[in-house]
């Protein structure tokens, strides 16, 4: 089989092309495994964090990709559920243990044990993968392959990070950054929380107007004061400025919710910057998110289909991975970027 895979951490700004062209056996699936045959994978900025290691794999080389659709072509020894011609997906979650009090409690995103997909485990970015029968997700069948890529990590993990902001429908959000996720919280926003409006805060000007397009009642740089203070601002950045600014613009109460596996390293600048007067008093809050469970992406993938939120998306053969991952490096995004494969 055809993949791109990951042989050495390196920075993606020095090096355009992180990943390798590779010829590979196809992989066969386990004891309560499936083997899919990959049609589409989205492409996500932990890719970034995997390749310049922020949050390296344990082993290399590895085959990147958690937002993975493809058919199920044949079916381990022990699967039920699944069958082979299924069209399903498979998300940043690969496997948790199901053993221990967080798996049991319903907080599988926090096992110790988490493996994830296209880290821990190769993943999507290849023409076949392995995958455990019981983490892999039905896909909708209003969505199409590449439409349904994105939904499985930016949209699974902002509708997380819509969960925990704890927003009322009619209260005010904030989105720093205005990539994959940010795109898709403001769908879900417009479809599921009507009477809320949305402020988006990002550097680059495109993805301002983007966010306008979209429905977004106002876009400004990060360093900007929003019109009014909001009851809930997520960040999708990689850096940590926004947060400090996000702070100043929560409202007395408010949350912030980070929605990012890693930062880059921090200016300490901006972090002895912090205010405790102007950032947190008032009983502002911090939030992070923690990777995603099964429910969050079925829930989500409901959603999705009963809203008909349509992500926007731009398309690249697997060939092109590279490409796809400096365009997202250098913030040239419009909604998210997948892979077709099939």
């Amino acid at each position: 089989m055809k993949a791109m895979i990951l042989n050495q951490i390196s920075d993606v700004s020095q090096n355009p092309e992180p990943l390798d062209a590779a010829d590979l056996p196809v992989p066969e699936p386990g004891p309560d495994q499936v083997l899919l045959r990959v049609s589409a994978c989205g492409v996500c900025h932990t890719e970034l964090d995997e390749i310049e290691g922020r949050t390296p794999p344990p082993r290399l080389p590895v085959v990147p990709g958690h937002q993975v659709v493809g058919v199920v072509e044949a079916c381990g020894p022990g699967v039920t559920g699944v069958a082979s011609g299924d069209r399903v997906g498979v998300a940043w979650i690969y496997h948790a243990c199901g053993r221990y009090a967080f798996c049991l409690s319903g907080q599988e995103n926090l096992c110790p044990y988490y493996q994830a997909t296209g880290r821990d485990a190769d993943g999507g970015y290849a023409e076949y993968m392995v995958a455990p029968a019981g983490f892999v997700v039905p896909i909708p069948e209003t969505f199409y392959d590449a439409e349904a890529a994105p939904l499985l990590c930016a949209g699974a993990v902002g509708y997380r990070s819509l969960r925990l902001s704890n927003l009322q429908d009619g209260q005010p959000l904030g989105l720093t950054g205005f990539g994959a996720s940010g795109h898709l919280v403001l769908k879900m926003i417009r479809g599921h929380y009507p009477a809320s409006q949305v402020y988006v805060f990002a550097r680059n000007p495109k993805e301002r107007q983007f966010a306008l397009e979209l429905g977004a009642v106002w876009a400004g740089d990060t360093a900007d004061t929003s019109p009014e203070p909001l009851a809930a601002i997520i960040d999708t950045t990689p850096v940590w400025k926004p947060v400090v600014e996000a702070l100043r613009n929560l409202a007395p109460g408010g949350r912030l919710v980070i929605n990012a596996i890693r930062k880059v390293d921090a200016d300490k600048e901006v972090l002895l910057g912090l205010d405790y007067s102007e950032h947190l008093w008032m009983e502002k809050e911090i939030k992070s998110v923690a990777n995603v469970t099964r429910r969050d992406v079925s829930e989500f993938l409901q959603l999705a289909a009963e809203i008909g939120l349509r992500p926007e998306f731009q398309e690249f053969p697997l060939a092109d991975a590279n490409r796809a991952l400096v365009e997202m490096n250098e913030s040239k995004i419009r909604g998210a970027k997948v892979l077709r494969l099939a």
